[in-house]
């Protein structure tokens, strides 16, 4: 579980090289991947920031409230200034009220930045940084919840210096992504191979995440649902994440063992307690967060506190050698 807000710039320039398009994908494929366990936000940001599908608060990423949002982010319009304070400030607020009212998942925050400008509207960049930095240390001293920051720059007009520094002094992570790629989505793997990292100790070797109950397309009006498992080489340490596999299945056996209809407020909130883990402490050293860095930014994106290689969490290539665990029944933890 995690409560994610994903800030995204809305400001003229991002009209450019089709990057609200590109922006859209990966904000619409983030939503998509949360369960019922995880909370959500979206703030839009220009010359002011505002969170968008009616909401000041992080809410359930329940099928509605997901398609709430993701009808909200198709509906963005790019236009006037960049207001990076705003932006922060806003997201900042919206978790602070949804830890106060005591509707958040109760687990790690990531904040996902995305930006294709420079500050050109609010406060400058020493005001933004000790913002954030202000913020993050305030949600640690109070609440006992660490927030994780991943921004992403888009285009070669982007901000780099504010945007990574921001992300190097919270212990997350930036990364350029160039108009001549555009692949926003692929850039994100850090978000989600940082959560992995969490889901692969601390008491979560047998975790599975169930989606909420669904239609199947085929045979049309079925309900069903899909579990999946999160697969990692436990030769090494951290862990190393492969994958996920998943299993689609028919809702009739659930309703019939648990006594409960699929689309009740009752089984959905057991789908949440199956897909609530306990909540794993992101305690990287600062090595492994580099490499996690450099595994889509090259040395551009490493905050430079780390001068050995990056073992572990960045797969190393050998001739002749498959890059599969050597030992696949290790991973099992069978005796």
């Amino acid at each position: 579980p995690k409560d994610v807000v994903l800030v995204i710039d809305v400001s003229g320039s991002m009209k450019d090289y089709g990057r609200m398009d590109i922006a859209k994908e990966a904000a619409i494929t983030i939503v998509e991947t949360l369960t019922v366990a995880d909370r959500v936000a979206v703030v839009s940001f220009s010359s002011r920031a505002a969170q968008i599908g009616g909401f000041n608060s992080l809410i359930r990423a329940t099928n509605e409230n997901k398609e709430r949002l993701i009808k909200a982010i198709k509906n963005l319009d790019a236009n006037e200034a960049t207001n990076f304070y705003d932006a922060f400030n806003t997201a900042f607020n919206a978790l602070d009220k949804t830890i106060r009212s005591e509707s958040t998942s109760g687990c790690n925050i990531a904040i996902l930045f995305m930006t294709d400008g420079q500050i050109s509207e609010g406060p400058g960049a020493n005001e933004v940084i000790k913002l954030v930095n202000d913020r993050t240390g305030q949600l640690s001293a109070t609440f006992d919840r660490n927030a994780t920051l991943f921004t992403f720059s888009l285009g070669q007009q982007a901000d780099h210096a504010v945007t990574k520094s921001i992300a190097c002094s919270t212990n997350g992570i930036w990364t350029h992504v160039d108009d001549s790629t555009g692949d926003l989505v692929t850039a994100m793997s850090s978000y989600y191979k940082l959560f992995a990292l969490g889901l692969g100790e601390g008491g979560n070797d047998d975790f599975t995440a169930w989606v909420e109950p669904y239609e199947f397309t085929n045979p049309a009006g079925k309900m069903g649902t899909t579990v999946s498992a999160p697969v990692y080489d436990r030769s090494v340490k951290p862990p190393l994440f492969l994958g996920v596999v998943a299993v689609d299945s028919y809702m009739d056996a659930l309703e019939q063992v648990l006594g409960e209809d699929a689309t009740s407020s009752t089984m959905l909130q057991r789908f949440v307690l199956l897909s609530t883990a306990r909540c794993p402490k992101l305690g990287l050293t600062e090595c492994e967060l580099d490499a996690l860095r450099f595994l889509r930014g090259r040395e551009e994106a490493t905050c430079g506190a780390c001068n050995s290689t990056y073992m572990g969490i960045v797969p190393e290539t050998c001739s002749f050698q498959s890059d599969l665990p050597n030992n696949l029944w290790h991973n099992t933890d069978s005796k």
